[in-house]
């Protein structure tokens, strides 16, 4: 699984007009799932993500995970994050899973996190979403499973 990991001071996604997601100061996850992805894997970035230290510290520095500032999450289920774009100038997304198991795999993850008592607010699997943030940072990072 890959994620696209956003420090955010609030953020929110819209369906069709309708916000189905909305949250303050946090993160943003935009959630690839790639063919060999299993629960590990989900499980492995669940505990990552919300002990991840990327919030500063009353000296600025980046030492307070999302656990120890009560921060929320936005996840936003992101097939395009395996789309491959070395060859040609359409991306080829053939590293994607399918939506029929990407979407375990999303929902299992947004489980685990809430299982760790952080709130997770989400868009809608496979819709086309309007994501707004206010990036704070702005602080941008790419976590990976590989487990």
């Amino acid at each position: 699984m890959r994620v696209v990991v956003q420090r955010s001071k609030a953020a929110k996604v819209t369906v069709e007009g309708e916000i189905t997601g909305q949250i303050t100061k946090g993160m943003v996850l935009l959630v690839g799932v790639t063919h060999d992805d299993t629960e590990k894997d989900a499980a492995y970035l669940a505990d990552k993500l919300v002990n991840l230290r990327i919030f500063e510290d009353t000296e600025g520095k980046m030492n307070l995970s999302l656990l120890d500032v009560g921060g929320e999450i936005l996840s936003v289920s992101q097939f395009t994050l395996y789309g491959d774009s070395r060859k040609g100038r359409r991306p080829n997304f053939m590293a994607a899973a399918r939506p029929e198991r990407a979407v375990e795999l999303y929902e299992a993850l947004n489980s685990l996190l809430r299982e760790k008592g952080v709130i997770v607010e989400t868009g809608v699997f496979g819709a086309m979403m309007d994501v707004e943030l206010i990036n704070d940072g702005p602080v941008t990072l790419i976590v990976e499973s590989n487990v």
